[in-house]
């Protein structure tokens, strides 16, 4: 058990032994206190026995008379002591657990209207001295604040999300509105390639709802890594044979640059080939006719990474901590226009960290294209 734990224990028998301790000092500074009036007492009566037994002349058990006043005057002090232990007793256990048992209350409180939905409810944190000086308490008050802030999040998230897919919906949905009232009316003929093109708007939204599923089970965790010794140079090289039909389609030069040698790395296939094709997939999509789009593998100590440099629009500099966010697009109508649902990157982070590697973006501006860069770990050399 570390020190931190240890404190709130220590506390608490600290209190106990405060307890007994005044409880103790009462009793003999109050035992102390009746024993001299007792002692008194008791001389008063002797004197009386004597002098009753000098004046009768006749035996009288002095004894039983001695031990009969003693007993009673050590009674009277105990229960006085016992009376005053009690009540200071009972004030210092009040004070002490006021001190810990009110930041439990508070943080009880707290937790009641955050289960009511008010998620920037915070308790009072003690002040002076660093985090690493509270005690349980202190450290508990800042754990539920730091919870709180993250349902916050989260609350903040789930409706930013419900926007944002009611947003993405809005346009295929008022597409497909407009052409099924102008089919209707007879505005539109039900030739093929307006019937193409409500197909089309479908296929959009179905794939929105594909990739809703994809992100919430990602984000969730409910999904397996099957982790196998992969060769990366052969999957990069599957994946970009797969789609240099589009890349030549839209006119737009794919090179691979792949490395020699390179150890296999530790990852789910299936997995790895998804977050290449959402990245250059993405390249794709953003790099004009007469473009580049370029894939180098390398190593990087015990990982492998890989590459996709583009010349593409490139990437703002306030776009650049945003482009890994659900829904975020440089080029809102561009990617619409594309079909893109703009999570297809959000997807690649969760799997890439999910098999212990990095990814990130950089980008010199608008303009002068991106790089998109993530890591996988290689296996072991030894299976």
């Amino acid at each position: 058990m570390s020190l931190v734990r240890r404190r709130l224990a220590v506390k608490i028998f600290l209190s106990q032994l405060a307890v007994v301790v005044v409880g103790v000092l009462v009793l003999a500074t109050a035992t102390e206190l009746s024993i001299p009036t007792a002692f008194d007492r008791h001389m008063a009566a002797m004197d009386l026995a004597m002098r009753q037994m000098m004046g009768r002349g006749m035996g009288m058990d002095l004894e039983g008379s001695l031990f009969a006043n003693f007993r009673a005057a050590v009674l009277e002090a105990m229960a006085l002591a016992a009376a005053a232990a009690l009540g200071v007793a009972l004030a210092v256990s009040v004070l002490i657990s006021r001190r810990i048992v009110a930041p439990i209350c508070a943080m009880l409180r707290a937790s009641e209207r955050i289960a009511e939905g008010h998620y920037d409810e915070r308790v009072d944190v003690p002040v002076g001295g660093s985090v690493e000086d509270l005690d349980e308490l202190g450290q508990m008050a800042i754990q539920f604040n730091r919870m709180a802030a993250s349902l916050e999040n989260i609350e903040g998230i789930r409706r930013q999300l419900i926007g944002d897919v009611a947003h993405e919906l809005r346009t295929p949905l008022a597409t497909l509105r407009g052409s099924l009232e102008a089919l209707m009316d007879g505005v539109l003929e039900p030739t093929p390639e307006n019937l193409h093109a409500l197909g089309r708007e479908i296929d959009r939204m179905q794939r929105l709802v594909r990739d809703l599923e994809e992100l919430s089970r990602v984000e969730a965790g409910s999904y397996e890594i099957r982790r196998g010794r992969v060769d990366l140079n052969e999957l990069v090289r599957a994946v970009t044979d797969s789609l240099r039909p589009q890349f030549d389609e839209k006119g737009v030069n794919l090179e691979l640059d792949a490395m020699e040698g390179l150890p296999p790395v530790e990852v789910d296939e299936g997995r790895v080939q998804q977050v290449l094709t959402n990245i250059i997939g993405n390249a794709l999509q953003y790099t004009p006719g007469g473009g580049q789009v370029r894939i180098r593998i390398s190593r990087d100590r015990d990982q492998a990474a890989v590459e996709v440099v583009d010349t593409g629009i490139g990437i703002s500099a306030e776009h650049i901590g945003h482009i890994f966010d659900r829904f975020y697009r440089v080029d809102p109508s561009r990617a619409r226009a594309s079909g893109g649902s703009g999570i297809g990157l959000t997807i690649a982070k969760r799997l890439v960290e999910a098999h212990g590697g990095r990814i990130w973006a950089e980008s010199e501006g608008p303009g002068k294209g991106s790089r998109f860069t993530f890591t996988l770990p290689l296996a072991s050399p030894h299976p």
